[in-house]
């Protein structure tokens, strides 16, 4: 099984640095495709990939981007809701930075991670949606994180929280709600 998944992951990685990934027949960008531009501050990791085309998922560009937002203090890798992309895909779209650059905060949290951080003064809910691969902390240079939260509030379709003072935004997929 762990042997399938690199070699999933090796073909993904090849097929993304090809080229092959965001673009037509003609080298333009496919406005039909789905495409995420993500830079993880913790790990310093890039990754820019397609992962869904028309109404449909890559399920190798999926794993990819759970193997990327995995708990980076542990290395563990959860699967993740892609409706989170989506609604970041659509967030970041809605405030003209659709080809942007997402810096990726927090990802995917184990449960023992998650209590650390809620232990040690962060504010971290017992029952944090990044344990269940359905929320995400996002900035995005030259849009203010005001401007991220009032576009990710507008979608209307899932939880935003809004951090001003450690410079990110929350997004899940769960109930609607604002904090």
């Amino acid at each position: 099984m762990i042997c399938s998944r690199l070699r999933s992951l090796t073909l993904i990685l090849f097929w993304v640095c090809s080229g092959v990934a965001g673009s037509s027949a003609a080298g333009l960008p496919d406005e039909s495709n789905y495409q995420l531009h993500l830079y993880n501050i913790h790990t310093r990791e890039r990754l820019d990939l397609v992962y869904r085309h028309g109404d449909q998922y890559d399920p190798w560009a999926l794993a990819l981007i759970d193997q990327y937002l995995r708990d980076y203090r542990t290395g563990a890798i959860h699967e993740y809701d892609p409706h989170l992309f989506d609604l970041l895909h659509d967030v970041v779209a809605s405030v003209g930075h659709a080809n942007g650059e997402i810096q990726i905060i927090c990802g995917y949290r184990t449960p023992r991670t998650n209590e650390f951080l809620r232990t040690h003064g962060h504010r971290v809910a017992r029952h944090s949606l990044h344990m269940l691969g359905m929320a995400i902390d996002v900035r995005v240079p030259g849009v203010s994180d005001a401007q991220l939260r009032d576009a990710a509030l507008a979608l209307h379709r899932g939880g935003v929280g809004y951090y001003a003072d450690s410079s990110f935004v929350h997004i899940d997929t769960g109930r609607v709600r604002r904090w």
